[in-house]
């Protein structure tokens, strides 16, 4: 079951920590100041080719921005490896840049902290839930959520609105 905005203490994405690909922790306050877009990754998806290329191109235009890549084996299990098995695929096949973290659940009792915190501050069509891989969230640089995209909304469409919260319009 999903949280309430009004039950999460957290009001930024700024104050949680994440596991990076090999377990290590990452304090997400590394990032404020910077626009992110977040995004739930898998690499045997219908998806994965247009958003993985297509968040290169975006992370490498954008010099105040930071791509956060979750590997997540939800969705009829399409990242069934490990984290680092994750990592390797993004980085080898499509030159991903960006942090790709720990495999994390998005739905149900036990989804990550942060992925709690973020379907909280933008619903979706799904209400709460995460419906499919390559979900994405664009966080200003307060770590606030400014909007919510579906799987269908490629990471260029995004362009626009990455300008706009980098104050580029």
């Amino acid at each position: 079951m999903g949280a309430s905005p009004s039950s999460l203490p957290q009001k930024s994405i700024h104050e949680f920590s994440v596991k990076n690909s090999r377990g290590k922790d990452v304090n997400l306050n590394l990032y404020k100041g910077k626009v992110l877009l977040v995004v739930n990754v898998a690499s045997k998806c219908g998806f994965t080719k247009a958003n993985y290329t297509q968040l290169t191109q975006v992370y490498s235009k954008y010099k105040d921005q930071e791509i956060l890549a979750f590997p997540c084996n939800q969705f009829l299990y399409q990242e069934p490896g490990s984290s680092q098995e994750a990592e390797e695929f993004a980085c080898t096949r499509f030159k991903a840049e960006y942090p790709i973290f720990q495999k994390v659940r998005v739905n149900g009792p036990n989804a990550a902290p942060v992925y709690k915190f973020l379907k909280a501050s933008k619903g979706g069509f799904c209400g709460s839930r995460i419906k499919w891989n390559f979900t994405k969230f664009l966080v200003d640089k307060d770590g606030h959520v400014i909007k919510r995209y579906g799987s269908t909304t490629t990471p260029r469409a995004i362009e626009g609105d990455i300008k706009k919260a980098l104050g580029e319009t």
